[in-house]
């Protein structure tokens, strides 16, 4: 019958020493597949504010540049507003959006849409706001999306405004984070 190995036989004198490097640790090919904790952190925003509807928001994207952000890994790329990942996995992709209403009765519509194919895009999540009134106010809308990335060719997303009215005005900054998104790589797929 075999024991059952608890924490404490986990220690280094029951590692192999033959699988140890020559300062004494388990060189880093070994633990290939090993789960190691978050790979890829991005975080852009829209440096400039538009008016009415983007499918896609195509300009105005740029990268966080405040004081203590900094990329982990290799990030995200932009081509017209169509975002690759460096990597295939699973990412979890947070986007916000703010928006003025400037019409009576109006609504606008944010959304993340994903392709698997390069081409066919889909509203994976979707947030919606409205308002009646015409006084210029504010409101602030996010929506989370998981994608699965097998493919970095070919598996891809965008951010989506949609605005009822054309006086509907997304917020923009170059200075924070006011509409944009974060994108952070979870686990292997």
């Amino acid at each position: 019958m075999t024991k059952a190995r608890t924490l404490a036989d986990f220690n280094t004198t029951s590692i192999d020493p033959a699988l140890l490097d020559s300062t004494g640790t388990i060189p880093s090919a070994l633990l290939a597949g090993v789960g190691g904790g978050v790979t890829e952190a991005d975080q852009w925003r829209l440096t400039s504010s538009l008016v009415g509807s983007a499918t896609p928001i195509t300009s105005g994207w740029a990268r966080s540049t405040n004081a203590g952000y900094s990329k982990l890994g290799t990030g995200l790329t932009n081509s017209s507003g169509i975002f690759s990942f460096p990597s295939t996995g699973i990412y979890i992709i947070y986007a916000q959006m703010s928006v003025q209403f400037n019409e009576e009765d109006t609504d606008s519509i944010m959304s993340i849409a994903t392709t698997t194919n390069n081409s066919s895009y889909y509203a994976q999540t979707t947030t919606r706001e409205a308002d009646k009134n015409t006084d210029g106010r504010r409101h602030s809308m996010s929506c989370m999306a998981v994608f699965d990335v097998t493919d970095v060719s070919t598996h891809k997303f965008r951010i989506d405004a949609q605005s009822v009215a054309n006086t509907n005005v997304v917020a923009g900054d170059s200075g924070e984070t006011i509409t944009g998104f974060t994108v952070f790589r979870l686990a292997d797929t």
